[in-house]
C-alpha cells in the first residue's frame, strides 16, 4: 500500500478547506486552524483516514466486489473516469442516473439495451434498418455510452461507493444508504461527515486534491485485486497438484485390480 506523506498532502493543497461561513460543525475535529477566512484541514488526521480507507477498500477489491466511483463535477470527472478505469472499476461522471442503485434492474436493461445495439451492428440487421432509423439508434447508443458505459461491466450492486463532493452527490448516497452499501468519501469542510462510513477530510475542489487522493485509494484497490489474482493462482496450482498426485493413485489401484484378476 502506497504511503501517506503529510509533505505530498500539502503540496497537493489537500488541507484548504471551504470559507469559514460556510463550515458544518460536525467536521470541527478534522479542522486545524482559521486562515483568512477559510478552514485548514489537519492533514495529520486526513492521512489516518487515507490509511483506514485505503486498507478497507483493498480488503473489498480483494473480495472480489466492484467499488462505483462517483464524481461529476468538472474538476474531479477526468480524474476519477482515468483512476477507477486503470483500476477497472465502475465510474459515474456524467449525471446521476436516478435509481442507480435502487433500481438496479433496470438500470441494467438499458445496459442491455446496449449491447443488443452493438450486436445489430454485427449481425448485419442495423444495415437493413432506414437511414432515419439507424440515426435515432446510433443516438440512443451514443446516450447510453455516454451515461452508462462506464458501468457496463456491473452485473450487481456494487460493494461500495467512494464519492468526491458528498453535498453534490447527495442522491447517490441516499440511493446507498437505503441499501446498506458502504459509502467511502472525501469529504470538505461545508459537508456532514455522519453521511458516510469512510471519510477522508480534503479539500474536494482543487484538481490536485483530487488526484492525490484517487491516486492513493486506486493503489490500494490495485493491491486488493492482486492479492484476489495471486490467492486464485495458488488455489488452481494446489488443485492441480491434488490431480497430478490423484492420478497415480488411480493407476495404482487399477494395476492391482489387474493383479488380483490374474490371480
Amino acid at each position: 500500500m502506497e504511503k501517506v506523506e503529510v509533505k505530498e498532502l500539502l503540496e497537493a493543497g489537500v488541507h484548504f478547506g471551504h470559507l469559514t461561513r460556510k463550515w458544518n460543525p460536525n467536521m470541527a475535529p478534522y479542522i486545524y486552524m482559521e486562515r483568512n477566512g477559510i478552514h485548514i484541514i489537519n492533514l495529520y488526521k486526513t492521512a489516518a483516514k487515507i490509511e483506514e480507507t485505503s486498507e478497507a477498500l483493498a480488503k473489498i477489491a480483494a473480495s472480489g466486489k466492484k467499488i462505483l466511483f462517483v464524481a461529476t463535477k468538472k474538476q474531479a470527472k477526468d480524474i476519477v473516469a482515468d483512476k477507477a478505469g486503470a483500476v477497472n472499476q465502475p465510474y459515474i461522471t456524467e449525471r446521476w442516473p436516478g435509481g442507480m442503485l435502487t433500481n438496479f434492474v433496470t438500470i441494467r436493461k438499458a445496459v442491455k439495451k446496449m449491447a443488443s445495439i452493438d450486436r445489430m451492428k454485427k449481425d448485419g440487421t442495423f444495415n437493413s434498418l432506414s437511414k432515419k432509423e439507424r440515426l435515432q439508434v446510433n443516438r440512443l447508443r451514443a446516450k447510453l455510452e455516454k451515461n452508462l458505459g462506464s458501468i457496463s461491466d456491473m452485473t450487481r450492486l456494487p460493494g461500495a461507493l467512494f464519492v468526491v463532493d458528498i453535498m453534490r452527490e447527495h442522491i447517490a448516497i441516499k440511493e446507498a444508504q437505503k441499501l446498506n452499501i458502504p459509502i467511502f468519501a472525501m469529504v470538505d469542510t461545508n459537508s456532514d461527515p455522519r453521511e458516510v462510513d469512510y471519510l477522508i477530510p480534503a479539500n474536494d475542489d482543487a484538481s490536485k486534491s483530487v488526484d492525490k487522493i484517487l491516486s492513493i485509494v486506486t493503489s490500494a484497490i490495485a493491491d486488493g485485486l492482486n492479492e484476489r489474482k495471486a490467492e486464485r493462482a495458488d488455489k488452481d496450482s494446489k488443485s492441480k497438484k491434488g490431480e497430478a498426485k490423484a492420478k497415480p493413485a488411480k493407476k495404482a489401484e487399477k494395476a492391482d485390480v489387474a493383479d488380483q484378476e490374474e490371480e
